[in-house]
């Protein structure tokens, strides 16, 4: 029988049954003590215990499981496949501390009726902050400049040398106007900067609404000093910055990645930052942790980072503020109003 929506009248009778489930290590560094008392007062829960294998769990974990109503998930969770959920009858939602959903939320939920929500909005933050930051470091030609500066360690005539940096005038292409590209669109507001937009899904009027100008892929990369890359990881979307693609970027741009490693050929980048044609700051690669041997480590033209851009530290705290905000509007028998429709989930992250 399909799960149905928790009513006023259930939520006024008994606070719902609820589990914690996800990677060993994840809740004590998404929860504080405070959130723990704030998710036992909201719903019937054992806020220490946490399942991290769900397909085979010790007793007090399967016993949780069959009563819960709610699931509290974020990164590492166990996939939601027909054996799990056919040990978890009471499910009626799952409330995930975290962005992409696609890792344990499988077609079962759907076809079972299961809710499920998403704190993506809130993990766009940083990402779009850690964007931002480096679009106006990169303009400024600081990567440059500090490797420059360690070489001469000496006054030097750095306008001549790095003249041509700023951020006035200077053209941003983000391509993607998901949650955390619409975020970097709105911080880059205040800066005297052009922003162009690729994205399949918004056309010109949508992008004036944005405030920015709806470009192909192609003359975005052209026209851009900075392109920064925002869109989901599919098949559509793979190596969609490719040599050729690169080929068109102009000398002394510099590419943005903190969405996935897939999106970037880099085979293709390589070579080009190398050269030091191109700059790069890249918070995900293909594969996720590069050889030993790439040279994407040392480059004084690359930022390379190991996929830190997204909630770190205190930042998840900011998680699991909207995930309990969303377990009180299900304890209330309110909607999610961070709901995550399935219908979109094929073009989303």
């Amino acid at each position: 029988m399909c799960p149905v929506p928790r009513t006023a009248e259930g939520a006024a009778g008994s606070r719902p049954a609820l589990l914690l489930a996800m990677g060993p290590g994840i809740a004590e560094r998404l929860l504080t003590e405070a959130h723990r008392h704030r998710l036992a007062s909201l719903t019937r829960t054992d806020p220490r215990l946490v399942a991290h294998d769900l397909t085979a769990p010790p007793p007090a974990v399967a016993t949780a499981l069959a009563e819960a109503e709610l699931l509290l998930t974020c990164w590492g969770a166990t996939p939601l496949d027909e054996r799990v959920l056919d040990a978890a009858p009471q499910l009626r939602a799952v409330v995930h501390a975290a962005g992409s959903v696609k890792h344990h939320i499988t077609r079962a939920c759907w076809d079972r009726g299961i809710a499920v929500t998403s704190a993506a909005a809130a993990n766009a933050r940083p990402v779009a902050e850690y964007t931002v930051a480096s679009i106006l470091l990169a303009n400024k030609r600081v990567l440059h400049a500090r490797h420059r500066y360690r070489q001469v360690r000496a006054s030097h005539d750095w306008h001549e040398e790095i003249g041509s940096g700023g951020n006035y005038g200077r053209t941003v292409g983000v391509i993607g106007a998901s949650r955390v590209g619409r975020r970097v669109i709105e911080l880059l507001r205040p800066f005297d900067l052009g922003v162009l937009l690729y994205d399949p899904y918004v056309g010109a009027a949508g992008a004036a609404l944005l405030g920015v100008e709806a470009v192909p892929l192609d003359e975005l990369c052209s026209r851009s000093d900075v392109v920064t890359v925002h869109a989901p990881a599919l098949a559509a979307t793979r190596h969609v910055i490719d040599a050729r693609r690169l080929a068109l970027m102009s000398d002394g741009a510099t590419l943005i990645n903190t969405a996935r490693g897939s999106l970037v050929d880099t085979d293709a980048l390589l070579p080009e930052v190398v050269s030091g044609r191109l700059h790069a700051v890249l918070d995900v690669t293909e594969p996720d942790v590069p050889p030993r041997d790439s040279p994407l480590y040392d480059l004084p033209n690359v930022v390379l980072t190991p996929h830190i851009a997204g909630s770190l530290g205190n930042e998840m705290h900011r998680l699991a503020d909207e995930a309990l905000r969303e377990v009180e509007r299900y304890a209330l028998g309110e909607p999610f109003a961070e709901r995550v429709d399935p219908a979109v989930l094929n073009r989303s992250a």
